[in-house]
Protein backbone atom coordinates (compact mmCIF):
# COMPACT_ATOMS: atom_id res chain seq x y z
CA UNK A 1 0.00 0.00 0.00
CA UNK A 2 2.01 2.70 -1.16
CA UNK A 3 1.54 6.00 -0.48
CA UNK A 4 1.20 8.27 -2.97
CA UNK A 5 -0.01 11.77 -1.17
CA UNK A 6 -2.72 13.17 -3.30
CA UNK A 7 -1.11 12.55 -6.66
CA UNK A 8 -3.73 10.86 -8.16
CA UNK A 9 -0.59 8.57 -9.25
CA UNK A 10 0.42 11.03 -11.47
CA UNK A 11 3.62 12.46 -12.70
CA UNK A 12 2.42 16.27 -11.84
CA UNK A 13 2.45 18.95 -14.26
CA UNK A 14 3.40 21.67 -11.82
CA UNK A 15 5.69 21.30 -8.56
CA UNK A 16 5.16 17.70 -7.75
CA UNK A 17 6.65 14.18 -7.64
CA UNK A 18 6.59 11.50 -10.31
CA UNK A 19 4.14 9.32 -8.56
CA UNK A 20 3.01 7.47 -11.90
CA UNK A 21 6.84 6.34 -13.27
CA UNK A 22 7.56 5.56 -8.90
CA UNK A 23 3.98 3.38 -8.66
CA UNK A 24 4.30 2.26 -12.29
CA UNK A 25 7.73 1.21 -13.00
CA UNK A 26 10.27 1.82 -9.73
CA UNK A 27 8.00 0.03 -7.03
CA UNK A 28 7.25 -2.91 -9.12
CA UNK A 29 11.48 -3.45 -9.91
CA UNK A 30 12.04 -2.91 -6.54
CA UNK A 31 9.34 -5.39 -4.78
CA UNK A 32 10.09 -8.06 -7.74
CA UNK A 33 14.00 -7.90 -6.29
CA UNK A 34 12.99 -7.99 -2.42
CA UNK A 35 10.04 -10.56 -2.49
CA UNK A 36 11.11 -12.19 -5.61
CA UNK A 37 7.74 -12.08 -7.13
CA UNK A 38 6.71 -12.77 -10.21
CA UNK A 39 6.19 -10.68 -13.31
CA UNK A 40 3.89 -12.89 -15.74
CA UNK A 41 0.71 -11.25 -16.14
CA UNK A 42 -1.32 -14.02 -14.98
CA UNK A 43 0.28 -13.72 -11.12
CA UNK A 44 -0.49 -10.22 -10.99
CA UNK A 45 -3.59 -8.02 -9.88
CA UNK A 46 -3.75 -4.44 -8.60
CA UNK A 47 -6.67 -3.01 -6.37
CA UNK A 48 -7.44 0.37 -4.57
CA UNK A 49 -9.89 2.16 -3.36
CA UNK A 50 -11.22 6.01 -3.61
CA UNK A 51 -8.02 7.82 -5.07
CA UNK A 52 -6.33 4.41 -5.59
CA UNK A 53 -9.29 3.00 -7.67
CA UNK A 54 -8.74 4.94 -10.08
CA UNK A 55 -4.87 4.75 -10.01
CA UNK A 56 -5.57 0.45 -10.14
CA UNK A 57 -7.48 1.32 -13.61
CA UNK A 58 -5.02 3.41 -14.54
CA UNK A 59 -2.21 1.25 -14.20
CA UNK A 60 -4.56 -1.81 -15.76
CA UNK A 61 -5.78 -0.03 -18.84
CA UNK A 62 -2.18 1.94 -19.58
CA UNK A 63 -0.36 -1.88 -18.90
CA UNK A 64 -2.81 -4.43 -19.84
CA UNK A 65 -0.23 -6.71 -20.21
CA UNK A 66 0.63 -6.29 -16.74
CA UNK A 67 -2.32 -7.50 -14.67
CA UNK A 68 -4.50 -10.29 -14.87
CA UNK A 69 -7.10 -8.35 -12.97
CA UNK A 70 -7.93 -4.83 -11.18
CA UNK A 71 -10.21 -3.63 -8.50
CA UNK A 72 -11.39 -0.34 -7.59
CA UNK A 73 -13.81 0.46 -4.54
CA UNK A 74 -15.06 3.87 -4.89
CA UNK A 75 -12.65 4.59 -7.28
CA UNK A 76 -12.37 8.18 -8.24
CA UNK A 77 -13.21 6.94 -12.37
CA UNK A 78 -13.47 10.01 -14.80
CA UNK A 79 -11.57 12.37 -13.62
CA UNK A 80 -11.51 14.65 -16.28
CA UNK A 81 -14.95 15.57 -15.56
CA UNK A 82 -14.11 16.59 -11.83
CA UNK A 83 -15.46 19.70 -11.05
CA UNK A 84 -11.42 21.52 -11.48
CA UNK A 85 -13.09 24.65 -10.95
CA UNK A 86 -14.06 24.62 -7.47
CA UNK A 87 -10.40 22.99 -6.77
CA UNK A 88 -9.88 26.81 -4.96
CA UNK A 89 -6.36 25.84 -4.35
CA UNK A 90 -5.37 24.66 -7.94
CA UNK A 91 -4.37 21.51 -6.28
CA UNK A 92 -5.53 19.48 -9.27
CA UNK A 93 -4.60 21.54 -12.10
CA UNK A 94 -0.77 21.22 -10.74
CA UNK A 95 -1.47 17.69 -10.73
CA UNK A 96 -3.10 17.25 -13.90
CA UNK A 97 -2.41 20.20 -15.94
CA UNK A 98 -5.53 20.41 -18.48
CA UNK A 99 -7.93 17.94 -19.98
CA UNK A 100 -5.71 17.46 -23.18
CA UNK A 101 -2.64 16.42 -20.68
CA UNK A 102 -4.90 13.93 -19.02
CA UNK A 103 -5.71 12.44 -22.53
CA UNK A 104 -1.76 12.53 -23.22
CA UNK A 105 -0.42 10.65 -19.65
CA UNK A 106 -2.94 8.08 -19.86
CA UNK A 107 -5.37 9.91 -16.69
CA UNK A 108 -8.42 10.16 -18.54
CA UNK A 109 -9.70 6.37 -18.14
CA UNK A 110 -13.28 7.39 -20.40
CA UNK A 111 -11.04 8.19 -22.90
CA UNK A 112 -9.05 5.06 -23.17
CA UNK A 113 -11.92 3.41 -22.87
CA UNK A 114 -13.38 4.97 -25.83
CA UNK A 115 -10.47 4.14 -27.80
CA UNK A 116 -10.30 0.51 -27.69
CA UNK A 117 -9.96 -1.72 -30.64
CA UNK A 118 -9.14 -5.07 -28.99
CA UNK A 119 -10.79 -5.52 -25.65
CA UNK A 120 -9.20 -9.34 -25.41
CA UNK A 121 -6.11 -8.18 -23.79
CA UNK A 122 -7.12 -5.89 -20.94
CA UNK A 123 -7.56 -7.51 -17.73
CA UNK A 124 -10.67 -8.21 -16.05
CA UNK A 125 -12.13 -5.78 -13.94
CA UNK A 126 -13.92 -5.59 -10.90
CA UNK A 127 -15.89 -2.56 -9.17
CA UNK A 128 -17.53 -1.89 -6.67
CA UNK A 129 -19.66 1.66 -5.29
CA UNK A 130 -22.41 2.35 -2.35
CA UNK A 131 -25.19 3.53 -4.41
CA UNK A 132 -24.91 6.71 -1.92
CA UNK A 133 -21.11 7.40 -2.41
CA UNK A 134 -20.37 10.97 -4.15
CA UNK A 135 -18.42 9.14 -6.72
CA UNK A 136 -21.44 6.62 -7.67
CA UNK A 137 -22.27 8.43 -11.04
CA UNK A 138 -18.60 8.16 -11.84
CA UNK A 139 -18.57 4.70 -11.33
CA UNK A 140 -21.71 4.12 -13.32
CA UNK A 141 -20.34 5.67 -16.11
CA UNK A 142 -17.16 4.14 -16.06
CA UNK A 143 -19.00 0.44 -16.50
CA UNK A 144 -21.08 1.67 -19.17
CA UNK A 145 -17.93 2.78 -21.36
CA UNK A 146 -16.21 -0.20 -20.02
CA UNK A 147 -18.71 -2.50 -21.03
CA UNK A 148 -19.30 -0.68 -24.37
CA UNK A 149 -15.27 -1.21 -25.36
CA UNK A 150 -16.09 -4.84 -24.88
CA UNK A 151 -14.31 -4.84 -21.75
CA UNK A 152 -14.98 -7.91 -18.91
CA UNK A 153 -16.08 -6.24 -15.94
CA UNK A 154 -18.19 -7.03 -12.93
CA UNK A 155 -19.81 -4.32 -11.45
CA UNK A 156 -20.78 -4.42 -7.65
CA UNK A 157 -23.40 -2.10 -5.80
CA UNK A 158 -25.54 -1.76 -3.00
CA UNK A 159 -26.70 0.44 -0.51
CA UNK A 160 -23.43 2.40 1.40
CA UNK A 161 -21.36 5.28 1.21
CA UNK A 162 -17.51 6.76 0.52
CA UNK A 163 -16.40 4.83 4.12
CA UNK A 164 -14.63 1.99 5.22
CA UNK A 165 -17.72 0.11 6.59
CA UNK A 166 -18.53 -0.38 2.77
CA UNK A 167 -15.27 -1.10 1.55
CA UNK A 168 -14.50 -3.80 4.42
CA UNK A 169 -16.98 -6.10 3.09
CA UNK A 170 -16.32 -5.10 -0.53
CA UNK A 171 -12.33 -5.95 -0.12
CA UNK A 172 -13.55 -8.99 1.32
CA UNK A 173 -15.76 -10.41 -1.61
CA UNK A 174 -13.21 -9.39 -4.04
CA UNK A 175 -10.46 -11.46 -1.93
CA UNK A 176 -12.86 -14.42 -2.42
CA UNK A 177 -13.73 -14.14 -5.76
CA UNK A 178 -9.87 -14.07 -6.63
CA UNK A 179 -9.82 -17.68 -5.91
CA UNK A 180 -11.96 -18.31 -8.79
CA UNK A 181 -9.86 -15.60 -10.84
CA UNK A 182 -8.80 -18.17 -13.39
CA UNK A 183 -12.17 -18.72 -14.42
CA UNK A 184 -13.92 -15.65 -14.90
CA UNK A 185 -11.12 -14.65 -17.15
Amino acid sequence: MPAVNRSFYTNAKVGGNKYWTYISEELPSIMRKFFKLSDKREDNFVAGLSMGGFGAFKLALNFPEKYICAASFSGALDVANMDLGADTNGEMKCVFGSVDEMRGDGSDLIHILENISDSSKYPYLYQSCGTEDFLYDANIKFAECAKSAGLNIECVEESGDHEWGFWDRHIKLFIDKLKYLKHIT
